[in-house]
């Protein structure tokens, strides 16, 4: 986020686009709650009706893979109008001709038809966004799962700055992260491309930095992505993986290419702590502790660098994955002389220079957002106050692309996957409790009404959702709130596994994210009952049903 979660209530207007925000961020769905109380404008833009749009002054459903349409569509209409902000433009940004040249070919008739949204609500959404400042824009994964996600990004950024909301407080871009730390695990270097601190593995300074640190010759060629990764499995470049706090038998696209993928390992190890899916097709399983039973920090999406604090003693032979590792790296001949969780922390403050100015005794209960340089600095609550990082901020002309895959004759559905409210990514952790068990045991298939008629299924009718790529059985649930022609799997669940639909072929060029959000299916009406009987929260009866459908 380039602004903090605080920000947001103070915010004149918020637009949310691509977030399920209630459901899957609940703690920031409050912060807009509380400024909707405050008096601040709402636009909601989601394929589906989502429960913060309910309180949105503004609340569209645009077609699935069409946000860049979408965001220039508004951005015409904001300088068809003369709502720009054009000393911000002319001060702090540049590129504004090439943005405006791409835009004025998106005029609303046209936006309209390409996105299903009305004229009117175009103009509306329009109106509020770039004449109440400031104002904060919001996405998640709905704006980042698709071939376009970078052109996604780039979209919404373009809109702030083109009404100079960023580097303002209460403005800002702000993604939502999908999990907790993803901030701090990218901050340290949880990408194949790059060190900690985003310092590329190709540059020579940062080669003979991290090689010196570290007292090991370092490869400086950029990694493999997670979407690389499994041609190389299936041709035997890469003969062995060690998975930490992943489950990608579950969350990776086209689950049935990627299970035989797995299956062509020599060696896979996973470090996890509770048994998932995954694990169970492992060589070797490292016992994780949770946070609970560790000291450290996490970094969360607001750039928030936090202190935890060990409650309880590891569980059984569990350890701090950070112990796991080093022993690992032990036994593999190069010893980490790292005693504790602080320690690597001080080794993190001399190579990352974001996190110089961060230490343990400074962070407190409620931490600092970095940057952070100099151990006088008070954090960074937001970016980009009298500058860019690059001097200047760079408009991107971008135009509407389709999704990968459409629907045809022989799939005619748009199917989009994500989140529901009861349970987390894989349910790893939470279909272990009872209670979130207990709130939604099993997998469904969310169906328009006017789909299901002409299906001739209602609620609890078991279906077949079957794309180019596998078929899923789950029992139906009747919703409006999706637009006739979608349909919605929640991804959490191994008997209904929506990621079996989903493609490894269709991703960004840039990135490599999957298009989860987007894929073509067919619905079959199966002439049997739902038989949930053997799922049970994880660790008992679930994962016996579950490894039998293998």
């Amino acid at each position: 986020m380039t602004n903090s979660i605080a920000e947001i209530e103070d915010a004149s207007c918020i637009f949310v686009i691509g977030s399920n925000t209630l459901s899957c961020h609940p703690l920031i769905g409050r912060r807009i709650i509380r400024a909707k109380e405050k008096g601040a404008r709402l636009i909601v833009a989601d394929p589906r009706k989502i429960q913060i749009g309910l309180l949105a002054d503004v609340a569209v459903q645009h077609r699935l893979g069409t946000d860049v349409a979408l965001l220039n569509g508004m951005m015409h209409i904001i300088l068809r109008n003369g709502w720009h902000d054009a000393d911000y433009i002319a001060q702090r940004t540049e590129g504004f001709e090439a943005l405006k040249a791409a835009v004025d070919e998106y005029p609303p008739e046209r936006v309209a038809a390409v996105t299903g949204v009305s004229v009117e609500d175009l103009e509306r959404m329009s109106r509020l966004y770039a004449t109440s400042k400031p104002a904060s824009l919001l996405y998640a994964m709905g704006i980042t799962q698709h071939t376009t996600g970078v052109d996604n990004v780039k979209s919404v950024c373009n809109l702030a700055m083109l009404c100079g909301n960023v580097g303002v407080w209460g403005g800002g871009v702000n993604p939502l992260r999908g999990q907790n730390n993803v901030q701090g695990a990218c901050d340290m270097g949880g990408l194949p491309n790059v060190f900690p601190g985003y310092q590329p593995v190709n540059n020579p300074q940062a080669h003979e930095k991290f090689s010196a640190a570290w007292g090991a010759k370092l490869s400086d060629k950029p990694g493999l992505t997670i979407t690389d990764m499994v041609p190389a499995m299936l041709d035997g470049r890469l003969k062995a993986l060690y998975i930490i706090g992943e489950n990608p038998k579950l969350s990776d696209p086209d689950l049935n290419h990627f299970n035989h993928a797995l299956k062509q390992l020599d060696l896979l190890v996973v470090q996890d702590i509770f048994p998932s899916e995954t694990a169970m097709m492992a060589d070797v399983v490292f016992p994780a502790a949770s946070s609970a039973e560790k000291d450290g920090t996490f970094t969360n999406t607001e750039r928030r660098c936090m202190r935890i604090n060990r409650a309880i003693d590891p569980v059984g032979d569990s350890l701090p994955d950070w112990e796991i590792v080093c022993r690992v790296s032990a036994a593999m001949g190069h010893p980490m002389p790292y005693e504790s969780a602080e320690d690597i922390f001080r080794e993190i403050t001399t190579l990352v220079p974001a996190y110089a100015g961060i230490s343990y005794s400074r962070m407190g209960i409620d931490g600092l957002a970095w940057p952070c340089p100099t151990p006088d600095h008070p954090g960074t609550p937001f970016l980009h106050k009298d500058k860019f990082v690059r001097g200047k901020g760079l408009f991107h002309a971008v135009h509407h692309k389709d999704p990968a895959e459409l629907p045809d004759l022989e799939y005619p559905f748009f199917l989009s996957t994500g989140r529901m409210y009861a349970h987390y990514h894989t349910g790893t952790m939470t279909r272990v409790s009872p209670h979130l068990h207990a709130e939604q045991p099993h997998g469904y298939v969310d169906i328009h009404p006017e789909d299901a008629a002409r299906l001739g299924v209602k609620d609890g009718d078991m279906v077949a959702v079957t794309s180019r790529r596998g078929r899923v059985e789950a029992p139906v649930r009747l919703r409006s709130s999706l637009v006739p022609g979608n349909v919605f799997i929640p991804m959490h669940f191994c008997e209904a596994p929506a990621n079996v639909l989903t493609s490894s072929d269709a991703y960004d060029p840039l990135v490599k994210i999957p298009e989860y959000k987007v894929s073509a299916v067919k619905i079959e009406k199966l002439e049997k009952e739902a038989d949930i009987s053997g799922i049970w929260p994880k660790g008992g009866a679930h994962y016996q049903y579950c490894a039998l459908q293998e």
